[in-house]
């Protein structure tokens, strides 16, 4: 009878270790607080699926530690990727590491730049920034009342969302009714609040006047806003994305007037969702899309548990 029950027992033991999964992620970058929801996000959904661990590494902003990163958890053979990519354009070299391996695959947040392209047992799970700046921007429109100047605050460059996200303002200023509003200038400010705060700076300095200020997330509009009150300057419509808990305090304090909602810890869940299934073989969407929501005073209330 012992020997029964231990036979049992190891039995029970190798089945549990036959469906466990071991997961390694590679973020851009700890240091950015949308991010920490999205990892946040991720680290709730594996500790409540069954027989799921992560590894979890920083790349620091560093995409030669990012591949770094890749081939690590490759040399390790993991049961599978999740990659949170420093820069989008690189992202074709991962997918050919992962699938030479016979590594499932799964991008969040940040669309690779070869998302058409991707082979099988490789997933983006993310928000179409298509539609984050143009809700963004047609609310901005909306304010201003279809006319006005606007300075622009642009993400990293080498990531697609800030390239996106600026095209579409520019796409929804290029047709009525928003074709009077013209833009001043347009720089980057790397998603960083500091770096906002100097070029907002410095935009005052050289005698810039907008109405409104857009900026591809709350990080950088919050420098903005910190800048603008710095130097006395009031009534400017100040809009960013993300819908982080900092930008939804900033507009609770009336300072920030538009934001755009991504869901962080719906794309966490969501990649560890999608990989867990292309892990068992499972079949899902190569784009797994998480929609964006338009956030205004009006209706803020209801986001201000969600990132």
């Amino acid at each position: 009878m012992k020997r029964i029950l231990l036979t049992l027992a190891a039995s029970a033991a190798m089945m549990a270790s036959a469906h466990a999964a071991n997961i390694g992620v590679s973020m851009a970058s700890f240091d950015d607080n949308f991010l920490t929801v999205l990892r946040n996000g991720m680290e709730d959904a594996a500790k409540k699926a069954d027989g799921v661990s992560l590894q979890v590494e920083d790349a620091t902003s560093d995409i030669g530690k990012q591949l770094n990163q890749i081939q690590n958890f490759i040399a390790q053979k993991v049961d599978g990727i999740i990659v949170n990519p420093v820069d989008t354009d690189a992202t074709a070299q991962m997918t050919k590491l992962a699938t030479a391996a016979g590594i499932p695959l799964v991008y969040v947040n940040r669309q690779p730049a070869d998302v058409e392209k991707l082979p099988e047992k490789v997933a983006f799970v993310g928000s179409d920034e298509k539609k984050s700046g143009t809700l963004q921007t047609q609310e901005v429109c909306k304010l201003l009342g279809g006319k006005g100047e606007i300075v622009v605050m642009m993400g990293d460059l080498s990531n697609q969302a800030a390239r996106q996200r600026t095209q579409d303002v520019e796409d929804v200023i290029a047709a009525e009714p928003c074709k009077g509003i013209k833009i001043l200038d347009k720089q980057t400010a790397n998603w960083q609040r500091t770096q906002a705060t100097d070029l907002m700076t410095n935009w005052i300095s050289a005698g810039l006047k907008p109405a409104a200020v857009i900026s591809n997330n709350d990080e950088m509009a919050i420098g903005a806003i910190q800048a603008l009150k710095a130097a006395g300057t009031k009534d400017v419509i100040v809009a960013g994305i993300d819908a982080t808990q900092d930008g939804l305090a900033a507009m609770k304090a009336g300072d920030l007037k538009v934001t755009v909602f991504q869901n962080a810890a719906g794309q966490g869940k969501g990649a560890i969702d999608t990989i867990q299934k292309l892990i068992k073989g499972e079949k899902t969407e190569k784009v797994v899309d998480v929609p964006f929501e338009l956030v205004t005073p009006a209706n803020m209330a209801q986001y201000e548990a969600k990132n």
